[in-house]
């Protein structure tokens, strides 16, 4: 018997990459409610308490809510929002964080998708904090940019719509200016900061895809750090893994521009560092699809993870470029 999934928002961007993964699948059974039901309480309510896994690709207040209604202790949940990344009781779903993380994601009753930004910036940054080369206490500093779709149906609809009265065509801009963004707090949580990282976030006139920035000056750091120090750290963190890849140092000298839709519909992660010994200079990068190992690709990793599936069921990935 197929385990029962119900995505509940399966109508937002995120849930329709979801069902898509899982649409062909034979190793899983999708069930939902008619579009005439959504926001019938007590449907929905027996919805979710009536299946084996459910995914939650609602706003933060209700996901909350959904959380409270799910009193069957035998149904499992991913939630895609950001309502529960720093919450008590549940496990961040980023399965290649550290030695150990797919098994306690596996175990997890309550799993908290990771958001498109975090991913990649802890991705670069926890290895390195952890081994002792970047001290906790360290002021760092994350630029990204990302596709406009990780606004999501609102956002997309003022790029792609002629008719929106709202239409979006500037080519590159800046925002959370204010710098109170929602993903600082998972950043610096789960990339082992004592203090919150300087996030400056950015939207390109392209659908999806991202790079992830971290900008270090080694003359500060209390090892000065090679290009080559920091490479070798990174690639024996994620030796093995499915869906996240190092660059070598070759590799990253030869790059002239790095594109953030290299990654675009698979569930990889490249990371690069880019270095200028003589300036004692390093950036390090992450490519990844803000849809794939950003939202959709991990959710369903994870629920790979939690029903005891293939960790790559459902999931694409690109060799190495």
């Amino acid at each position: 018997m197929t385990a029962r999934i119900f995505i509940d928002g399966e109508v937002g961007t995120t849930g329709l990459q979801i069902r898509t993964r899982l649409a062909a699948r034979a190793d899983v059974t999708l069930v939902s409610l008619p579009a005439a039901r959504r926001k019938d309480g007590p449907a929905r309510t027996d919805l979710l308490n009536s299946v084996d896994l459910v995914v939650l690709c609602l706003p933060d207040a209700a996901a909350r809510e959904a959380v409270t209604m799910i009193v069957n202790p035998h149904v499992r949940v991913i939630d895609a929002s950001s309502a529960h990344r720093v919450s008590p009781g549940w496990v961040y779903g980023f399965p290649e964080m550290n030695t150990g993380h797919a098994a306690e994601i596996a175990r997890a009753k309550r799993v908290t998708n990771p958001g498109c930004y975090p991913t990649g910036a802890i991705a670069l940054l926890r290895p390195l904090i952890a081994a002792g080369i970047i001290p906790e206490k360290f002021p760092i500093t994350v630029n990204a940019v990302s596709g406009y779709s990780g606004g999501g149906r609102g956002l997309i609809t003022r790029y792609e719509d002629p008719a929106a009265p709202d239409r979006l065509e500037s080519p590159f801009w800046i925002y959370g200016l204010g710098l109170e963004h929602k993903h600082v707090p998972e950043m610096r949580v789960h990339s082992l900061l004592a203090n919150r990282p300087l996030f400056v976030p950015s939207v390109g006139r392209y659908a999806q895809g991202m790079i992830v920035q971290v900008p270090l000056q080694c003359w500060a750091l209390p090892g000065k750090p090679s290009a080559a120090d920091l490479q070798a750290i990174l690639a024996a963190a994620y030796r093995g893994c499915e869906f996240v890849t190092v660059a070598g140092l070759a590799q990253a000298q030869a790059i002239e521009r790095l594109d953030p839709e290299a990654c675009n519909d698979t569930n990889e992660m490249r990371l690069y560092c880019f270095g200028n010994d003589e300036r004692q200079q390093v950036v390090l990068a992450a490519v990844l699809d803000n849809l794939g190992k950003g939202a959709a690709g991990a959710a369903v990793q994870n629920m790979n993870l939690m029903l005891g599936l293939d960790p790559t069921a459902g999931l694409t990935r690109r060799a190495a470029a």
